[in-house]
């Protein structure tokens, strides 16, 4: 974090401006920097050291995610963000792949993952009541390879797996993020997704630092307090999973009321063009459907200026100098129109995982792409469509049923605000299909009122869900994304409730 912390310094020292608007009110740069020095210091106490090491940092949506930033910048260290309700488990797997050199957290967080057990060394008192641990003897940051930043993310084992990515890829992300939608220095950006997770650190923390503009932040999510709050501080642009951008546009109810923002990024789970087209009207703003994982950050967006044909019903145009292709079952690159296996390749591609305390390199094809586990469709116009995960799929009767066309096909409904298809088991076949539903009006919904849709529209009756759950909410994870693994569970508790049809 070196350069953009230096970079921050020096428009600070030519006039103090506004950096953060939180919860606890307005925070200037020259403010946030004196206690960026206080936390240094705590993180070095023997001042003849002077190596940062690897710093565990308790990622909020506060002034303090900022300070250890710049605490970590000063010192020349290495960032590892992590979320409050990471469990001990999960952050006793994090610690064996991080091997953290300091720990800053707020001490009942320290106490839940055991710190003082693991990192035995000095306690100082920082960040208004948090506290900060240090070992006396610290490894050499260069075991990260270049890595700026450690951000976890959830693997298919439930291990989180810890995405080391360079300064130079947050830059590149971040940069490319401003000239697409046309933000200027200066502008006030907004972070309403948890700071914990890789893309939101790099899309809210990064980014302000680099426009030198107010970071706004919401300590936990509230449309209404989100809304008010982007408007009072004339925020230009923010990220958001889909969930979060259709509850501000039915909070806004048709108030425009963020008629200053130039655009709202969406990304992160299922997305149907007509809620969205509804949410952007209501807001008076324009959202932009987009893909990206932290492997490789951010890499497709439409712009601003786009129809709404691309910016809400595909998945954008890839950022200037990253590659995506798709390959089909053969190896060979699928032409337009033809669904492939997504693989990436570009200057945000993350450096490895955090194994042991040192970088794993990926696993990457011979000519250096990074396979993502999407299902990938071109067009012709250079604009791409994610089709789904190559195993979100139900296996009913052997036959192999793509959730996502289902969700897609559900989403069209006006009833139905948030959906999402899970597999339930069954003796016979194997899995069966069930629907969680979020309606619109939060009103109930059937089976019949369901499958007259899909009829309607024209899916297979192969592949209409045989169960049909109207619940208040679609569970969510800690950065507010769908989680499947939940949502599973759900309806298998559900159906275990559900008698079978007649």
């Amino acid at each position: 974090m070196r350069q953009v912390v230096r970079e921050f310094q020096q428009s600070a020292e030519q006039a103090d401006f506004v950096a953060v608007i939180d919860d606890a009110g307005s925070h200037t740069a020259r403010e946030l920097l004196t206690e960026a020095a206080r936390l240094a210091e705590a993180m070095i106490p023997d001042a003849a050291d002077g190596a940062g090491g690897t710093v565990m940092l308790q990622a909020d949506n506060s002034w303090r995610t900022v300070v250890g930033t710049l605490a970590v910048g000063l010192s020349g260290g290495v960032l590892a963000v992590v979320n409050r309700h990471t469990t001990r488990a999960e952050f006793a797997a994090a610690w064996e792949d991080i091997r953290p050199d300091v720990v800053v957290a707020e001490p009942s967080a320290m106490d839940e993952w055991a710190v003082p057990d693991l990192l035995p060394g000095r306690a100082d008192t920082v960040l208004d009541g948090w506290t900060c641990r240090s070992s006396p003897r610290r490894r050499d940051v260069s075991r990260w390879s270049g890595g700026a930043l450690i951000g976890l993310t959830s693997g298919s084992t439930g291990r989180p797996k810890g995405v080391v990515q360079s300064e130079e890829a947050l830059r590149y992300a971040g940069l490319s993020t401003i000239e697409i939608n046309g933000l200027t220095r200066g502008d006030a950006v907004a972070a309403i997704v948890p700071l914990s997770s890789t893309a939101a650190y790099c899309f809210g923390v990064h980014l302000a630092l680099l426009l030198g503009g107010p970071l706004v932040l919401t300590a936990k999510w509230d449309r209404a307090v989100a809304l008010q709050r982007m408007a009072d501080a004339e925020v230009r642009w923010t990220m958001c999973v889909p969930t979060m951008a259709l509850q501000m546009g039915s909070e806004a109810a048709g108030s425009g009321i963020l008629g200053g923002v130039r655009a709202i990024t969406v990304g992160g789970g299922p997305m149907d063009r007509g809620a969205l087209a509804r949410a952007e009207q209501s807001l008076g703003t324009k959202i932009l459907r987009v893909f990206g994982m932290s492997e490789c950050l951010g890499h497709t967006s439409p712009s601003p200026d786009d129809p709404e044909e691309i910016r809400l019903g595909r998945d954008g145009r890839p950022f200037p100098g990253t590659e995506l292709r798709a390959l089909t079952a053969d190896g060979a690159e699928a032409v337009p129109g033809v669904t492939g296996r997504a693989q990436v390749s570009g200057p945000s591609l993350f450096l490895g995982y955090a194994r042991d305390g040192r970088v794993e390199p990926p696993a990457l094809t011979e000519d250096g792409y990074f396979p993502t586990g999407d299902l990938l469709m071109t067009h012709e116009d250079g604009t791409v469509s994610i089709m789904g995960r190559e195993k979100d799929v139900i296996i009913r009767g052997g036959r192999n049923i793509d959730i996502t066309e289902i969700e897609r096909a559900v989403a069209g409904y006006p009833r139905v605000a948030r959906a999402c298809v899970a597999a339930v088991p069954d003796e016979v076949l194997g899995e069966r299909i069930a629907l969680l539903v979020v309606t619109e009006d939060g009103g109930g919904i059937d089976l019949a009122e369901v499958t007259g849709h899909l009829d309607n529209v024209g899916l297979s009756k192969a592949k209409w869900p045989e169960f049909v759950y109207g619940i208040e909410e679609l569970p969510q994870t800690k950065v507010g994304k769908l989680d499947r693994s939940g949502a599973r569970e759900l309806a298998h508790r559900l159906r275990a409730r559900t008698p079978d049809p007649a």
